[in-house]
């Protein structure tokens, strides 16, 4: 290739380039390189990726709201459902069991204290809204039947009286399975339904006792069933 001078060639009549200057090296051109025409379809494949990741986050964050309105992980902090339950573990709470359905005697319910709304307990429910609940020789009597309570290791006290106690509607009587070591219906009375968080539902620690809380079938007069 010849290139263009601005140089003087000592003729009078010289000649200028036909032609503009043309470089002799060559840029590779890179196949894989992003055009003009693919920018347009790249912001589109980012903007479909962030808006898959946020409805990923919105979802998971309702699943979480519906599920803490239904479920609650509880920790035990007190000794008066040995033998059953221990201090220290956890268990979680069906918050719906009772929205849905209806208390029955054996259940396992945690409630706000009726003294202290801000404190829960955890305890079994014994009489239901009309029994009538009573103690003699440290066993619990519904309706004048004796309650068969193999879970419990010490004989049951009374504390709200020698007379029988006849359960309020929308009310309950609770105690616990610890019971020389229990603060329940024997010392604030029949509890309020209102005041029912829900149902002992599933162990989940420690991980040895992970399972099914299961339900006692308590019928006065009758041999307790334990259901899992």
């Amino acid at each position: 290739m010849i290139e263009p001078t601005t140089e003087q060639t000592g003729e009078p009549f010289g000649l200028a380039a036909d032609f503009p200057p043309v470089a002799d090296d060559l840029q590779a051109v890179d196949d894989n390189a992003p055009r003009p025409d693919d920018a347009p379809s790249q912001r589109s494949e980012f903007l479909s990726m962030a808006r898959e990741i946020v409805e990923t986050i919105v979802l998971s964050l309702i699943i979480f709201l519906v599920i803490r309105q239904g479920i609650q992980n509880y920790r035990i902090e007190s000794h008066s459902m040995e033998p059953n339950f221990y201090d220290g573990q956890y268990v979680l709470v069906n918050k719906l069991a009772y929205k849905l359905g209806e208390p029955q005697r054996g259940d396992v319910v945690v409630f706000h204290n009726p003294n202290n709304p801000d404190e829960d307990y955890i305890k079994r429910i014994i009489g239901l809204p009309g029994d009538t609940v009573s103690f003699d020789g440290g066993i619990a009597y519904v309706n004048g039947q004796p309650l068969d309570e193999p879970y419990v290791n010490s004989p049951t006290n009374g504390g709200f009286g020698a007379e029988p106690l006849v359960i309020d509607d929308n009310y309950i009587f609770v105690m616990g399975d610890n019971r020389p070591n229990s603060r329940d219906s024997r010392v604030f009375g029949e509890l309020s339904e209102d005041l029912m968080v829900g149902k002992a539902w599933v162990r989940i620690w420690p991980l040895t006792e992970m399972g099914r809380v299961g339900h006692i079938e308590l019928v006065p007069g009758e041999p307790t069933v334990l259901q899992k």
